[in-house]
C-alpha cells in the first residue's frame, strides 16, 4: 500500500511539473519585446521584435485611409501599448493608431493614415542583435521621384543664394520676397465615412461587438475587443494664411542664357550615409553608432557640395538617405542613377574585432576578387546590412540585387580608383592615419553602379576608442568634409564630367 501511495504520489508531482510547463511554456505565445517606428518621406517602417514569429493579417481601406493589422498568438502588453507615443505629429503617413485585444491571442492595431499608401508586411529572422521582427513598411501610393526631389530642394534653396551667382554659373530671377521655407506636409481633409465602409462591413461579418465611439488608445488585458472602427468624424485642416501677392507684379528679367565657355549642365554628387534606421551600423565602445556619425558627415558634405562648382558648372549633392532610415542597398544604386549622379560617395566608419585596428580607408569595386583579406572581410560585412536592416526579400528589391551584380564596368572602376586616390591623398593631408595608403578593392554591392564612378570611404575606425573621440568632434567633421570636398574637385580637375545637358 505504501509503494502504491508513494507512485501514486510521484505520477501527480509530474503531472503537476506538466501542468505548468503547459501554462509558462508549451501553449505559451509570442512574447512582444520592443517596437519602433522610423519615419522618413520615403517611408514610414513600423517593426515589432518577438521571441517567437508572428503572423498577421491587414486590410487597408480608404475615405479616410486606414489600416488595420490583426497580430495572432500574442496578448496585448506594455511594450505594444509604446507603440501608441511613438507616433510622431511629423510622421508622412501616420496620423495616429488605436490598439487593443481584439480577441483571445488577437491583438488588433487600427493606423489613421494621412495619405493612401501600398503597405509591404512581412517577417525576418533573427539576426545580429535583433529576435524574429514583423515590419510593416508603409510607402506611398505614388513613389518619390527622386530627381523630382532634388529639382524642388534646389529650386527651394535658390532664393536663399540671391538673384543670380556668378560661382557656380547660374543665374535665377527671384521677386522680392522672403526666402522660401520647406512647405509641411498639408493636415488631411477627412471627409465624412460613406455608408458603406469596408471596415464597418468586416466588423459585421465577424458580429464584433460595437466598441465605443472615441476608442481608448489602448485597452487593458481582458477588456473589451478593439473593432474595426468607424472613420473618424471630418478635421477642419487649417492651413497657413495665403500669401497676398500684387494683381500686376513687375515682370522679372529673364534669366541670362548660359555662355559658350560654360557646360550647359548641373554636376551631381550622391551621397550615401551608410546603414540607418533598423541597421545601426558598428557600435563603438562608448555607444557612439556608425549610422548617425556618417549622416553628419554627409550633412556637412553636402553644404560643400552645394557651394561649389566644376569649370562654371554648378555642383548639387544628393543624398540616398537623409534621415535615420534603413535604404537596401540596391535602392541606394538605383536612388543614385535615377538623378543621373555623376559621381557616388558611400560613407562609412568601420569596426573590428579588436580597438587596436584605426586609420581611413578608401574602397573602389573589384571584379577579380579583393584587394586583401581584409577589404573581402569588410565586403561581405558591409553586404550583410540589408538582412539587418530588413528587406523584404518577396519583393523587387532582390531583383535589384540581382540585376546588380554584372553591370559593373571596367572603365567605371578604373574612374572609381582615381577618384578614391584623391581623395585618400586630402584624407592624409588633415593628418589623420590612413589604414591602406592606397585605394583598396572588393565586391561592395553598393558600388555596383555600372555608369557611375563610384567609391566606399571608412572614415575611421569607430572600435578604436580615441579615433571613436575624433568622429564625435566637430572639428575633425569638418575637416573630413573639406578633405572629401577636396578629393571631389581633385578628381574633377584632372577627369572632366561629360557634357551632358542636364539643368536643374
Amino acid at each position: 500500500m505504501k509503494a502504491t501511495g508513494l507512485k501514486r504520489r510521484v505520477l501527480l508531482q509530474g503531472g503537476s511539473i506538466a501542468l505548468m510547463l503547459g501554462v509558462h511554456q508549451i501553449a505559451r505565445g509570442a512574447s512582444i519585446l520592443a517596437v519602433r517606428v522610423w519615419p522618413a518621406a520615403d517611408y514610414t517602417r513600423v517593426t515589432i521584435e518577438s521571441d517567437a514569429r508572428l503572423n498577421s493579417q491587414q486590410l487597408v481601406v480608404g475615405s479616410p485611409p486606414r489600416l488595420a493589422v490583426d497580430i495572432e498568438g500574442i496578448d496585448l502588453n506594455t511594450e505594444l501599448r509604446d507603440l501608441v507615443g511613438k507616433i510622431k505629429p511629423g510622421d508622412p503617413y501616420i496620423n495616429g493608431l488605436r490598439i487593443g485585444q481584439n480577441a483571445p491571442k488577437v491583438v488588433r492595431i487600427v493606423f489613421d493614415l494621412k495619405q493612401t499608401v501600398r503597405p509591404q508586411v512581412f517577417s525576418l529572422a533573427p539576426v545580429a542583435a535583433y529576435k524574429h521582427r514583423l515590419v510593416l513598411d508603409l510607402y506611398p501610393e505614388q513613389a518619390i521621384d527622386p530627381m523630382e526631389a532634388l529639382i524642388a530642394e534646389r529650386l527651394r534653396d535658390a532664393p536663399k543664394n540671391g538673384s543670380s551667382s556668378a560661382s557656380n554659373g547660374t543665374a535665377i530671377a527671384t521677386a522680392p520676397t522672403a526666402p522660401v521655407a520647406p512647405s509641411p506636409a498639408p493636415a488631411p481633409v477627412r471627409p465624412a465615412m460613406p455608408p458603406g465602409d469596408p471596415l464597418g462591413d468586416l466588423m459585421a461579418q465577424q458580429s464584433m461587438r460595437p466598441g465605443p465611439s472615441a476608442p481608448a488608445p489602448a485597452l487593458p488585458p481582458g477588456g473589451m475587443p478593439i473593432p474595426l472602427p468607424p472613420a473618424p468624424p471630418p478635421a477642419v485642416a487649417t492651413a497657413p494664411a495665403p500669401v497676398v501677392r500684387p494683381t500686376t507684379p513687375t515682370p522679372a528679367a529673364p534669366p541670362p542664357r548660359a555662355t559658350a565657355s560654360r557646360t550647359d549642365r548641373i554636376i551631381i554628387v550622391a551621397l550615401d550615409p551608410g546603414h540607418g534606421g533598423e541597421d545601426p551600423g558598428a557600435i563603438g565602445p562608448n555607444g557612439t553608432r556608425e549610422k548617425d556619425i556618417v549622416l553628419q558627415v554627409a550633412h556637412r558634405l553636402r553644404e560643400r557640395i552645394n557651394a561649389s562648382s566644376v569649370n562654371g558648372s554648378p555642383m548639387r549633392a544628393f543624398l540616398t538617405r537623409d534621415a535615420d532610415f534603413f535604404v537596401p542597398l540596391g535602392v541606394r544604386v538605383q536612388k543614385a542613377r535615377r538623378v543621373q549622379a555623376d559621381l557616388f560617395v558611400s560613407i562609412h566608419a568601420d569596426a573590428f574585432t579588436t580597438p587596436a585596428a584605426r586609420g581611413a580607408s578608401v574602397f573602389a569595386l573589384s571584379q577579380s576578387g579583393a584587394s586583401s583579406s581584409a577589404a573581402r572581410w569588410l565586403a561581405n560585412k558591409e553586404n550583410d546590412a540589408d538582412k539587418v536592416g530588413g528587406v523584404n526579400v518577396g519583393n523587387h528589391e532582390a531583383q535589384v540585387q540581382r540585376a546588380l551584380l554584372d553591370m559593373s564596368t571596367t572603365a567605371q572602376i578604373n574612374d572609381s580608383l582615381k577618384l578614391g586616390g584623391a581623395m585618400l591623398g586630402e584624407i592624409k593631408g588633415i593628418g589623420a592615419r590612413l589604414h591602406k595608403a592606397q585605394v583598396e578593392q572588393a565586391g561592395f554591392a553598393v558600388l555596383k553602379a555600372p555608369d557611375i564612378p563610384s567609391v566606399l570611404v571608412e572614415t575611421a575606425f569607430i572600435s578604436n576608442p580615441e579615433e571613436e573621440a575624433n568622429l564625435r568632434r566637430a572639428d575633425y567633421q569638418e575637416n573630413l568634409a573639406d578633405a572629401l570636398m577636396r578629393g571631389i574637385q581633385r578628381y574633377f580637375a584632372q577627369n572632366p564630367p561629360l557634357a551632358r545637358s542636364r539643368q536643374l
